[in-house]
């Protein structure tokens, strides 16, 4: 019995201690409580904010719960545009009536600046001056020439082309043409051809496109028309390989076609000629190459026949070397 009381008065002991911290603990959260009441009353009222409009409202709701997007109504979207507001200002207004290079804005001493598309260019280009060489010794030197006067979308256009053997013109082509861009890289051309060299001379009323095509293909096609109801069509193409920066390899073709015979100058009607060959360009720089190549050409049909009735070869294999330039 004397040993009993000593353990229950120290149980006893430990449940006062553990209700009085449990007290204590209380009263330190209440009082926390109340002191962010008491700052919750003094600080002053502000106007709530405006809730923000829930993006989800009035969103259909799916089984899950999930919310569903609602179809996009697509009519009453509009695109940017349209038609100004009435009242709008003018947008020409703004200059006050100036205008660039006169009145105020004319300084003097100092030219009216020009886009690119204003100004006056000229250019000369040497397609080929070459020398060709064949088989039989028919040996010949030829030019293809083309010149041109003017701003991006009208020019002055001459075209040359001929052959001189044993120190003669056998035939040349001459072109004073206009062209007018209709289409980036396009242009149309209309003027006069003279035909010169053995036989009398031709005139002829030409008409044509000349332009870059798809894939880089260089293209002329002319139409002709002159006297006594003679027709011609003549088409070029080339292309140019690089195999380098400054080597390049360029295919050409080029065929004639005539409506009626023309004994004397010794033109069939159909097909009259055709050429196709590669040069092979080395460009010292842009303006400036050499170049070798092969060529096939040939005559058909009736010129053949004038061909041959003067001891010629209808068709031959001609080697080339000459230069392109152009500046």
């Amino acid at each position: 019995m004397s040993k009993a009381l000593p353990i229950r008065a120290l149980a006893t002991t430990l449940l006062a201690l553990v209700s009085v911290a449990a007290q204590a603990q209380a009263q330190d959260d209440h009082a926390a409580h109340g002191h962010a009441d008491t700052q919750a009353t003094t600080v002053p009222a502000t106007p709530p904010a405006a809730p923000a409009a829930d993006p989800h409202a009035g969103h259909a709701t799916s089984a899950d719960g999930a919310a569903a997007a609602p179809a996009m109504d697509h009519g009453n979207m509009q695109m940017q545009g349209g038609s100004a507001p009435p009242d709008a200002r003018d947008p020409h207004g703004y200059s006050d009536g100036q205008q660039l290079g006169s009145g105020d804005y004319a300084v003097p001493g100092v030219p009216r600046l020009m886009m690119a598309d204003e100004h006056t260019f000229a250019s000369l280009r040497g397609e080929t001056l070459e020398r060709r060489f064949t088989r039989k010794g028919d040996d010949s030197t030829a030019y293809d020439l083309q010149a041109w006067f003017g701003t991006t979308y009208n020019k002055a256009v001459v075209k040359a082309e001929g052959d001189i053997a044993k120190g003669k013109l056998e035939e040349s082509r001459t072109e004073l043409l206009w062209g007018h861009a209709i289409a980036p890289y396009w242009d149309t051309q209309l003027g006069i051809r003279v035909d010169n060299g053995e036989g009398p001379s031709r005139q002829w009323l030409a008409f044509g496109v000349q332009g870059l095509a798809p894939y880089w293909f260089e293209l002329e096609a002319t139409g002709y028309v002159g006297n006594d109801g003679r027709t011609a069509l003549r088409l070029e193409g080339s292309y140019e390989l690089l195999l380098t920066q400054r080597l390049i390899l360029e295919p050409r073709a080029e065929l004639q076609f005539y409506g009626k015979d023309d004994p004397e100058r010794r033109i069939g009607k159909g097909l009259a000629d055709a050429s196709a060959g590669l040069r092979l360009r080395y460009e010292i720089s842009r303006q400036f190459a050499p170049y070798i190549g092969v060529e096939r050409a040939g005559s058909f049909g009736r010129t053949a026949d004038y061909v041959r009735a003067e001891g010629g070869r209808a068709q031959q294999t001609r080697w080339v070397a000459g230069v392109r330039f152009w500046f």
